[in-house]
């Protein structure tokens, strides 16, 4: 084993000498991204361990059947405590929105039945 270059010593020391100098982050800039980063890893390892808990489970009907059924029972946890807050012009705006969207088939005609129902509503002291 050789020894060092005493100018190699000599440079990493000069080195750490300038680390030292340097001021301590400022959580004030680097906090919110640090918050981000972390929230997007966090994302990814929740649809990347999705996707690789779905490659060893097998579909078979049963399971199939669940999937599809996913998407509706998020929305319908999603609206249902809104309904409880917001009270029956929130229902009735929510069902006017829902029957519009299953007459017409068009989102925009729906949002916009049910912001009007709901703002008719609250016009009416609702």
């Amino acid at each position: 084993m050789t020894l060092p270059d005493p100018s190699d010593v000599m440079l990493i020391v000069q080195l750490g000498r300038l680390l030292a100098k340097l001021p301590a982050p400022n959580l004030a800039i680097w906090g919110p991204i640090i918050a981000i980063t972390a929230m997007a890893a966090a994302t990814y390892l929740c649809r990347i361990s999705g996707v690789a808990l779905m490659s060893i489970i097998p579909l078979t009907p049963h399971v199939r059947r669940g999937l599809a059924a996913l998407p509706g029972s998020i929305v319908v946890a999603t609206v249902l405590p809104l309904i409880e807050r917001l009270g029956w012009a929130a229902a009735i705006a929510l069902l006017a929105a829902v029957g519009t969207m299953i007459l017409r088939r068009s989102e925009l005609l729906a949002l916009l039945v049910g912001m009007a129902a709901i703002s008719g509503l609250r016009a009416l002291g609702f």
